[in-house]
């Protein structure tokens, strides 16, 4: 797993890096987002990268959904994105969201920024917020990730940013994530 989720955050990030697609201070939610599978809920200036974009910037078959801000920040278009990969043995959330920070932590100048307990559809998992290299001569970025399990799959939604960004792009982005759900929203209760 561990291999699987790095070569995944790195071929996603490279493709992603310098495409394009934030607008606004607003970081309240503008628009739900709901496939049948996943939903989350999008601030004022992210746009959903459509699957043939995906294709043609050769981003891996395991991502399943982007998110991309309007605007470059440092060069660079922040991005949220899903990805899956089925799982041979059953797994818990929090097992599973314990494997995902791991195995990030050899990318060269991997550096800690904060880890901390979130709740997707009622599993406390983490909130790993790190940056690092992907690569030998790649820029060092800032990644948000949460990793869960649904149904068979485990799921990781990543961000990823500059090493510096502003309160408000760190909200959009944590936004997206923090609202991440595998619940259908129409059948959840109020």
């Amino acid at each position: 797993m561990q291999r699987s989720i790095r070569t995944l955050v790195l071929t996603t990030a490279i493709a992603l890096f310098s495409c394009s697609g934030s607008g606004g201070n607003d970081v309240s939610c503008t628009q739900e987002y709901w496939d049948g599978t996943y939903g989350t809920c999008l601030p004022k200036g992210w746009i959903l990268v459509d699957s043939e974009t995906l294709r043609q910037r050769q981003v891996p078959e395991e991502t399943l959904i982007a998110f991309q801000a309007n605007d470059a920040v440092s060069g660079m278009f922040p991005t949220v994105v899903l990805t899956r990969e089925a799982l041979s043995d059953p797994l818990e959330p929090d097992v599973y969201s314990a494997a995902a920070v791991r195995s990030v932590t050899t990318y060269p100048d991997y550096d800690e920024v904060e880890t901390r307990s979130v709740t997707v559809d009622g599993a406390t998992v983490k909130l790993h917020i790190y940056t690092a290299r992907l690569q030998d001569g790649a820029p060092t970025q800032r990644f948000y990730q949460l990793s869960t399990v649904h149904e068979g799959f485990g799921y990781s939604v990543t961000g990823t940013t500059p090493v510096t960004v502003d309160s408000t792009l760190e909200q959009q982005v944590e936004l997206v994530m923090l609202q991440s759900t595998f619940v259908d929203p129409a059948t959840k209760s109020e």
